[in-house]
């Protein structure tokens, strides 16, 4: 039962830092300039990149001289700034206006695999088993290449209201997974000073 409890924990985690329902707005966009999101091709290109941080993110930290647990603080700083703009309605991390000219790019990174999401990737690793994460991966990008799928349906359904409600509810989950993260991490950090 804990490891459902812990997978359900990860794919809550990653479906709000995705948070591809708040992106809907910007889909919408994207598909009435390009007339068409190729969902397949944005989908095994998310799952690309995420996997890739899975398996190599602690090699890539080691190489750098970071230990995972004062990642995962930092990522934790970096969801509660994302849980922040969700609920404030804010944009504090500005996203890169050059990232414009096809549509996997944007939609794929930074969309969906962008830093949000690889930080955060990097941080569960810190609590989460590897299999727990890419299981949370592989859910949220089912739930994501189903959205893009349906884009033509939602366009002409849902409210700017709805979206607004949701972006918040998903801001106040944030907020309180980037505590539990830091807490737990730090917690883990003064252990090995106290034991050194």
């Amino acid at each position: 039962m804990n490891f459902f409890n812990n997978l359900l924990t990860v794919s809550l985690t990653l479906f709000a830092v995705i948070d591809i329902i708040g992106s809907i707005p910007v889909l919408i966009d994207i598909k009435k300039r390009q007339g068409h999101i190729q969902s397949e091709k944005v989908a095994v290109y998310a799952f690309i990149l995420m996997v890739v941080f899975l398996v190599l993110g602690d090699s890539l930290l080691k190489l750098i001289g970071i230990d995972v647990e004062s990642f995962a603080i930092a990522g934790a700083i970096i969801i509660f700034i994302i849980g922040l703009e969700m609920i404030l309605g804010i944009e504090i991390m500005k996203p890169d206006k050059n990232l414009e000219s096809a549509a996997i790019v944007p939609i794929a990174f930074p969309i969906i695999a962008g830093a949000g999401t690889i930080t955060t990737i990097i941080s569960l690793k810190a609590s989460y088993s590897n299999l727990q994460i890419f299981l949370g991966i592989l859910i949220n990008l089912i739930i994501v290449y189903v959205i893009l799928k349906l884009i033509p349906v939602i366009e002409g359904k849902i409210g700017k209201a709805s979206i607004s409600v949701l972006r918040r509810i998903f801001g106040v989950l944030l907020i309180a997974i980037s505590v539990k993260i830091f807490t737990t991490n730090l917690a883990s950090i003064v252990n090995h000073s106290i034991n050194f």
